[in-house]
């Protein structure tokens, strides 16, 4: 037994070269593949976001699909993701399983963004059961930019209880679509129709108007709030009106010409024309004198009806006055299209016929006249009654 030993020992080391093959072959077991793929097999194929870009404190959801491209399959532990500034607020996968080849697989977070603009990168890491891990960035996008809202159409000024039109548009200048816009008026002191104007989805750089009826009781601020959603983030952003009350250059404005004053049976007649010189009708149109004067028979008050913009029309009224009066208003009343009142006055000055004449009968004797006639036929009627009688 030990010259066995001994002539082992020996012929070992009369081949140096044995051990050298013994160990080449240690090495190529070494490199034998396993029986799972290598973790390089397995690739993010894709990431996406809902919404696209995030404002701070928005709530999105991550989706990440992975792959694996290999041909045999790999065992996964678990998947998760972590980061600052957009921060996962959903649970980790803790176990994953096995991925086929040629199979995906799609990762799902919810994220919130706690920082500031700019773009973040969370990472997503996938942990391997046999050995190793897979990290992927995935970009995000955060942009605080707000829709903008602008009144693109309002009358010159507003006038109390009288109805105007007031056109919002809204504008979307973030790098992704906005859902649900709507505009709503806020505030006190009017009445407006409709109470909300809904505009829909707006895409990147497109816009959309809503037109309100605006009624204004007194003078006050309009908001308009604008009002959309980010994915499941609701947003505002307010746009305000001064109401300030003031001469609208478009309303109605009657003008009386061609006045003419006759003095007749216990007053006056004023004829003349009135013409519509504003850019809006005039309704119900009424020419009436005003005080001192106190109207008459047969013309107390005029019915011009409608004038519209550049149409004229005559007139005539009838009226008495006290002594001395040298002039007296004319008056014309209309209304606008939402039956506001308006009243515009003309002074008329009453000239050489300032002193009434005396009050005439139809055949248009003076009075005084009339009553000295009759005074005279009692008297010849009188006569001839006597000498009748004496007769």
């Amino acid at each position: 037994m030990m010259v066995g030993k001994r002539l082992s020992a020996e012929g070992r080391k009369g081949h140096p070269g044995l051990v050298v093959l013994l160990g080449l072959l240690a090495l190529l077991c070494s490199l034998v593949p396993v029986a799972s793929a290598a973790p390089a097999d397995v690739t993010v194929v894709s990431s996406s976001l809902d919404p696209p870009v995030l404002m701070k404190g928005d709530t999105g959801t991550l989706t990440v699909v992975i792959q694996n491209t290999g041909a045999d399959t790999v065992a996964i532990r678990s998947a998760r993701l972590y980061g600052s500034g957009v921060v996962p607020l959903s649970d980790p996968y803790p176990s994953v399983g096995e991925l086929g080849a040629g199979n995906s697989k799609t990762f799902t977070f919810t994220v919130r963004a706690d920082g500031g603009e700019g773009t973040f990168y969370p990472q997503f890491v996938l942990d391997f059961r046999d050995a190793g891990s897979l990290r992927y960035p995935v970009p995000v996008q955060v942009e605080n930019t707000p829709l903008s809202a602008s009144v693109i159409e309002k009358p010159d000024a507003f006038s109390a209880s009288r109805t105007a039109d007031i056109t919002v548009r809204v504008g979307n200048p973030r790098p992704n679509a906005a859902s649900g816009v709507q505009v709503v008026p806020q505030g006190s002191g009017f009445a407006v129709t409709p109470t909300g104007g809904f505009i829909g989805t707006l895409a990147p750089d497109a816009s959309g108007m809503v037109t309100f009826n605006l009624t204004p009781a007194a003078e006050t601020d309009v908001t308009f709030q604008v009002v959309w959603r980010n994915g499941i983030n609701t947003h505002t952003a307010d746009l305000m009106l001064p109401v300030a009350f003031g001469e609208d250059k478009r309303q109605a404005d009657p003008v009386i010409t061609n006045v003419e004053v006759t003095p007749i049976a216990g007053g006056y007649r004023i004829v003349g024309d009135v013409t519509n010189a504003g850019l809006e009708s005039a309704r119900s149109v009424l020419i009436t004198p005003g005080a001192p004067a106190t109207p008459t028979d047969p013309f107390r008050v005029y019915v011009v009806g409608t004038l519209d913009p550049d149409d004229i029309s005559s007139f005539e009224v009838t009226f008495r006055s006290g002594a001395g009066v040298a002039e007296i208003p004319v008056v014309v009343e209309y209304r606008d299209d939402d039956g506001n009142r308006y009243t515009a006055t003309t002074m008329v000055g009453l000239g050489n016929a300032a002193a009434p004449l005396d009050e005439r009968e139809d055949g248009g004797f003076p009075v005084t006249g009339i009553i000295v006639v009759v005074l005279v036929a009692l008297g010849v009627g009188g006569a001839i009654y006597y000498f009748w009688k004496r007769t």
